[in-house]
């Protein structure tokens, strides 16, 4: 070890005489500790959180979807059906119709989007899975959004059906009487789930075959079709394939993945998760002020090791390189410290959940965490980085 680098242990880790510069010494590396450390639990909670967003909406939102181009609806015998059904990663389809409808509930009322499915939707989406109350049932029944259930009044008890009118198609409301306006069918709210509040507070599930009855639609007709990949699938592979298969279709059609189906949220979970970088990084930067009042004051301090030190041959760039040495340790031991502490909070809150959510939340009951190497390594690079700047800076503005 280079005699530069160990006056700088010295320095730090010296237990004689112990002076105000060697605890603002210690002080600052805790600092350092602790800021690191909640840059990783912040992104590692933030990260479980999106991934738990993400598989909320995958249950509703399925891996693939294929939709008309222009228009609302085609008609499914312009898809080879069963060419999808074939492909390789391909493990079942469904067959949905979307529409915006008119829901009432004995003096309640609400917008809703009707979403009408098949029989193979749970098996897409895994929705009966999720119910909060009451049992999955779509012939001729209402499986509904938590949050629109609980303003709505609704039970599955109450034997009280629900009116869903939608209006016909090709006609105005203008000097129109409600039925000659609006197609209306009755349905039992059946049960009500819990998914994304988005989706809670404006989804209704019900039978394809009622939509396609209140939308005077065809028997083929829908407005997309649903896929379900099968487990360790590559999703850019199958949806490559899929596109092969829908070009061939007689409708023009557009294949979606996830990230296509709701794209205003995976750009906003990306720009926060650049926005945390920064806040946070800013305070770091703030942490290091803290390391370069501690240089000053060390250098300060040891006017006379210096003088001493000078006088033995060391030079003035020898010097430097000792209380730069001394701020990259204080720096590299921050870092690393901080990155087990924060591997270790966020390994506990994994495996025992340590801090809880609120009461009423039906999905998790502590904060979900999910850690990401990267995660290690860029905050290993910005705090080594700022802090290294700050010492760099310190140092040389200093008199030595």
């Amino acid at each position: 070890m280079k005699l530069e680098a160990l006056i700088a242990v010295r320095y730090l880790f010296a237990t004689r005489q112990r002076s105000v510069a060697n605890t603002i010494s210690w002080v600052s590396l805790v600092g350092l500790l602790v800021s690191t450390a909640a840059l990783i639990i912040v992104l590692s909670v933030y990260n479980g959180i999106g991934n738990l967003t993400k598989s909320l909406f995958g249950t509703f939102d399925p891996e693939l979807v294929i939709e008309p181009a222009e228009g609302r609806t085609f008609h499914t015998t312009d898809l080879d059906l069963k060419a999808l059904e074939e492909l390789d990663g391909i493990a079942t389809l469904s067959q949905m119709a979307d529409e915006t409808a008119w829901l009432t509930y004995r003096s309640q009322q609400a917008i809703v989007t009707l979403r009408g499915v098949d029989g193979n939707y749970t098996a897409l989406s895994g929705l009966d899975t999720l119910l909060h109350e009451g049992s999955y049932d779509i012939d001729d029944a209402l499986v509904v959004g938590g949050e629109l259930w609980l303003r709505l009044g609704m039970s599955p008890y109450a034997n009280v059906p629900a009116a869903v009118h939608i209006p016909r198609r090709g006609t105005t409301s203008m000097g129109l009487t409600m039925d000659q306006a609006f197609n209306t069918a009755y349905a039992f709210p059946a049960a009500n789930f819990f998914i994304q509040q988005d989706i809670d507070r404006r989804y209704v599930v019900t039978s394809i075959d009622m939509v396609r009855r209140l939308m005077d639609y065809a028997p083929d007709e829908c407005t997309a079709i649903a896929l379900k990949l099968t487990p360790g699938a590559s999703l850019r592979r199958t949806k490559e394939a899929v596109e092969a298969v829908a070009a061939r279709s007689t409708t023009k059609c557009v294949v979606k993945d996830r990230y296509d189906q709701q794209p205003l949220y995976y750009k906003i979970f990306r720009t926060e998760r650049l926005g945390i970088y920064l806040i946070l990084s800013l305070i770091v930067l703030i942490s290091t002020l803290s390391l370069a009042a501690s240089l000053s004051l060390l250098i300060i301090n040891k006017r006379h090791d210096i003088f001493t030190l000078r006088s033995l041959g060391f030079t003035q760039r020898r010097m430097r390189r000792a209380f730069m040495a001394e701020g990259l340790l204080i720096c590299a031991v921050a870092v690393v410290g901080g990155l087990l502490l924060g591997f270790v909070i966020c390994l506990l809150q994994q495996h025992f959940g340590l801090v809880r959510m609120g009461d009423g939340n039906f999905v998790v009951n502590a904060f979900p965490v999910a850690m990401r190497a990267v995660d290690f390594v860029l905050t290993f690079l910005i705090v080594m980085t700022l802090s290294s700047l700050t010492v760099m800076l310190t140092v040389h503005r200093a008199r030595i």
